[in-house]
């Protein structure tokens, strides 16, 4: 028999600009044993969001920099493979923060149990989870659209952005996407139900922007930042509410852009048309928001009213080209990796 090893992923270094294979690497060792109050977890499902960048780096930020030569944190879904632990039986799918590592020892903290009869347990890393959380709280609390208004989101076949979009159509909303390139503005509309997608690579983009938008916008969700910002707000009507939860075209940045100082400009539209400019971390709103989140999100997506395309990539060791890949727009919709079979 094939001896069972533990295989994991380590930042090997902090990039500078792009994040390159060579940041990370492969290790193997034996199997962790586990003792009394113990669990041992097999991850079945691995989780890749825009956030990791951030914790790359060690520069200041909300969470703690990923250590050099340790395990990168991230969402996974895992099934107990041994059990010492009073509410843990072997065959739980459990979800919890245990990384880029095909087995961990757990304790138990943090852990949420699944539902076995859930048939598609990677959802709890997307629409069922932080993604989809992500995407609730920020619109429907910050954003809080009305009938009638027009919400422009991007990445908007993204985890986040597809979601956004198709609950501002469930409020009675306009859904504006934007996306890159033909194909994913195509899913937005056929598949989620957008009311229009543009391409933000189209060299007229702006102009397209104002023509979806002849009464103006009232929600944008940012979550890119960029060219995208640029085009955006000067088609903000007065009052109009703009949820921060990412600006991943600047993810990569070393320094100020070569650009124009528009801090000014953005200031006074803040001023002039009473924009609502707020940005939040989705892990502040857990308590006193998550359970309303799966009460509604839950009942959405089995009466098939929200829905998500996943990106599956297969095996762990090629996570570190994934996220890359997710960084640069290469993929379509939420990111996971299928570490083991489910």
């Amino acid at each position: 028999m094939t001896e069972i090893t533990q295989t994991r992923i380590v930042l090997a270094s902090r990039p500078v600009g792009e994040p390159k294979p060579e940041d990370f690497r492969l290790e193997q060792g034996p199997l962790p044993q586990s003792a009394a109050g113990q669990l041992l977890l097999e991850t079945l499902y691995l989780s890749l969001d825009p956030y990791m960048r951030g914790r790359m780096s060690d520069a200041p930020s909300y969470a703690p920099p990923w250590e050099l030569g340790a395990v990168p944190s991230g969402g996974a879904v895992s099934r107990v493979a041994v059990s010492h632990h009073p509410d843990f039986q072997p065959g739980d799918l459990v979800l919890g923060d245990t990384g880029w590592q095909s087995h961990t020892l757990s304790d138990g903290h943090g852990l949420s149990l699944l539902d076995r009869s859930l048939a598609q347990p990677s959802l709890a890393l997307s629409v069922l989870g932080m993604p989809g959380f992500t995407a609730y709280h920020g619109l429907l609390n910050i954003g809080r659209p009305q009938a009638g208004e027009t919400v422009v989101v991007a990445s908007a076949t993204g985890a986040v952005g597809s979601v956004v979009g198709q609950l501002a159509r469930l409020k009675g909303a306009r859904a504006i996407g934007i996306a890159g390139g033909e194909e994913k503005c195509r899913y937005a509309v056929e598949a989620l139900g957008f009311d229009v997608c543009l391409d933000h690579r189209a060299p007229d983009f702006a102009e397209q922007l104002a023509a979806a938008t002849p009464q103006g916008i009232d929600v944008y969700y940012e979550n890119v930042g960029g060219a995208v910002l640029d085009a955006v707000l000067p088609r903000l009507n007065v009052g109009a509410r703009v949820p921060v939860c990412g600006l991943i075209a600047h993810y990569n940045d070393t320094g100020l852009p070569p650009s124009p100082d528009r801090m000014p400009q953005l200031l006074g539209l803040v001023l002039r048309k009473r924009l609502l400019l707020q940005g939040f971390i989705i892990s502040d709103h857990y308590a006193d928001g998550f359970t309303a989140f799966q009460c509604d999100m839950g009942g959405w997506v089995a009466a098939g009213k929200v829905k998500l395309r996943e990106d599956f990539v297969e095996g762990l060791e090629r996570a570190p080209q994934a996220l890359i890949d997710l960084l640069a727009g290469k993929h379509f919709g939420k990111v996971v990796v299928r570490v083991a079979g489910a």
